[in-house]
């Protein structure tokens, strides 16, 4: 499990070392500190609190931290509002329920949703993330505009895993650093919000065993939900596509989104995902979700 204590403290200190005190109108240079950023006293002083009490607050020892002891440290520390997010469901009480270790509980894509990606079947690349970033359903174009998901078994169907781990990664996304960074914050988010959930603890210690990259980024805490922009990807058949993504939360199903792919209407894009999508498949072309298990 992602333990609460570890995380509140990796990311207190991480934010308060990347803080420059001279930005603060603080005294003191880097030569005359130990440590890079802010002491614990600093942020206790900027947030209005004791040192005592914040220090605790970064150790994981403090219990039920009221939201304006978080807003005025979230202050303190310049937090963006997704960082804020993060720190308000990293320092929340745990309710650990006797079977939240048991195993992965499935979750499955509604018929109507299935539904609508097919209806978008060779226009519009379209697919279905889930917690952890697992990949539970997409159409034909959805499955073939980078990764061939179908090839793919259910369990590695997942953004993080495919980003860090697959052979092929790094030449299908030209802009490899910047996409390793966007997966991360993003999976990062997902286990601020959801610490016990088994998937994500899966995925997330397999990528700290295997991945070096993912180590250095994970480490760096950041907390930047990406749910819309655009990508270049290298295809290996149809050549280079710039599109722009958009993530729509599905607002009946938990932690359920809708990703979306699309070109300027007329481009060489355009062009190249239809033919993407005119290609014969070598399995049915209709939306495959995965399998309960794996997801």
């Amino acid at each position: 499990m992602l333990h609460a204590e570890i995380e509140i403290s990796s990311f207190l200190k991480a934010r308060r070392a990347a803080l420059d005190p001279a930005d603060l109108g603080l005294p003191g240079g880097v030569g005359r500190r130990r440590v890079r950023g802010l002491r614990r006293e600093e942020v206790a002083q900027l947030a209005g609190i004791s040192v005592d009490y914040y220090t605790r607050i970064e150790q994981g020892r403090a219990q039920a931290i009221s939201d304006s002891v978080l807003d005025a440290i979230a202050r303190a520390l310049r937090l963006s509002g997704g960082e804020v997010t993060y720190l308000r469901n990293v320092a929340a009480p745990r309710r650990r329920t006797a079977d939240c270790c048991a195993g992965p509980v499935g979750q499955t894509v509604r018929p109507e949703v299935r539904q609508l990606l097919d209806a978008m079947d060779t226009t519009v690349p379209a697919m279905v993330i889930g917690r952890g970033l697992d990949i539970l359903a997409f159409n034909t174009l959805g499955g073939r505009v980078a990764f061939d998901l179908e090839e793919l078994a259910p369990d590695r169907r997942n953004s993080a895993l495919l980003v860090f781990l697959h052979p092929e990664a790094r030449a299908l996304h030209p802009d490899w650093e910047a996409k390793a960074v966007e997966v991360v914050g993003n999976l990062r988010a997902d286990s601020g919000r959801h610490p016990d959930d088994v998937r994500i603890c899966e995925v997330v210690n397999e990528l700290l065993a295997h991945s070096a990259e993912f180590r250095r980024i994970w480490e760096s805490q950041s907390v930047r939900e990406c749910l819309r922009g655009t990508k270049r990807i290298l295809h290996p058949e149809v050549g280079e596509l710039d599109v722009t993504f958009e993530s729509f939360r599905l607002s009946t199903d938990e932690d359920q989104s809708l990703v979306t792919y699309t070109a300027a209407r007329g481009s060489q894009t355009e062009r190249r995902l239809r033919e993407l999508g005119a290609r014969p498949a070598a399995t049915p072309a209709r939306v495959e979700a995965a399998s309960a298990g794996a997801a």
